[in-house]
């Protein structure tokens, strides 16, 4: 993953293009009926059981749109909410709340979400030593909100773009003519231009897993659409050379199963492409 201070200018810009997007030259339905002085105090609403997500995101917004704005945290990210519960209290100039209102919402549904879809899957793990890992297929930009979701749920990061980990599947092998001259310019690449990164090889069957161990170098080989039996096989073969990684249309059912055949990882993109916003509300108080 990406630098702290990287990722922070991730939601920088997020904040201020939606910001952009969403008030344009004004939010005129605000300014033609409420004073610009007028106070004002609304509440999160939970109306949907859910693993909460964006609160300190919302933090953000709200002080972007109107330093003066106050927020009063009732319930953490991370937490376990139920219909009623009121997540946080927000107070302050009712024109600054308005123009906030729909990124904040917008934002924290669709992080609860995935936080609550990446908690589901991180119990199913529990008692085994695999972890759940998120993708590349998430909205395009909003990568940062989403993939700090699935950490909020209890999940880990897979790489955040193409910029920070090497990963070469079976496109890039293909191309580059086979696995072993994949890897051996992708290393004289990383010489040359002086870079730090690790280098993930998908494999699509076990005698691709054996080239891809014959070569030095790997940070962890990633098993695509294997059965759970060469899954098994492979992990034996790999034998802690590197890490491992099971992906490919795993699910809720066969999630566990893939665990118990003894990866280190298993990612998902359905933590993020495949998930309904929960329903959240910001009321007046």
């Amino acid at each position: 993953m990406i630098s702290p201070t990287l990722f922070q200018k991730e939601i920088d810009l997020i904040i201020a293009n939606a910001i952009r997007e969403d008030i344009g030259d004004g939010d005129h339905s605000s300014l033609a009926c409420i004073p610009s002085d007028a106070k004002g105090k609304a509440k999160l609403l939970v109306k949907e059981d859910c693993v909460i997500a964006g609160v300190d995101f919302a933090i953000q917004i709200f002080k972007y749109v109107d330093p003066e704005l106050k927020v009063e945290v009732i319930i953490q990210d991370g937490s376990k909410v139920q219909i009623g519960d009121i997540v946080f209290y927000v107070s302050g100039k009712s024109q600054s709340i308005l123009k906030a209102e729909r990124l904040v919402l917008n934002s924290m549904q669709r992080m609860s979400a995935i936080a609550s879809k990446t908690r589901s899957y991180v119990d199913i793990l529990r008692g085994t030593k695999t972890k759940i890992l998120d993708t590349r297929k998430t909205t395009p930009g909003i990568r940062a909100l989403e993939k700090w979701a699935v950490k909020i749920g209890g999940g880990e990061n897979h790489r955040f773009a193409l910029y920070d980990m090497i990963m070469l599947k079976d496109n890039h092998i293909d191309f580059a003519g086979g696995i072993t001259l994949a890897i051996t310019k992708t290393q004289e690449y990383l010489k040359v231009t002086k870079k730090d990164l690790k280098i993930i090889v998908e494999a699509r069957n076990l005698t691709e897993v054996q080239e891809i161990l014959s070569n030095e170098g790997v940070f962890r080989i990633l098993l695509d659409n294997f059965n759970y039996e060469d899954t098994k096989k492979a992990v034996s073969m790999i034998n802690g050379k590197c890490f491992t990684e099971a992906s490919g249309g795993i699910n809720e059912v066969t999630l566990r199963e893939y665990a118990l055949c003894g990866v280190d990882f298993i990612s998902s993109g359905a933590l993020t492409h495949s998930v309904y916003n929960k329903d959240l509300s910001l009321k007046a108080v």
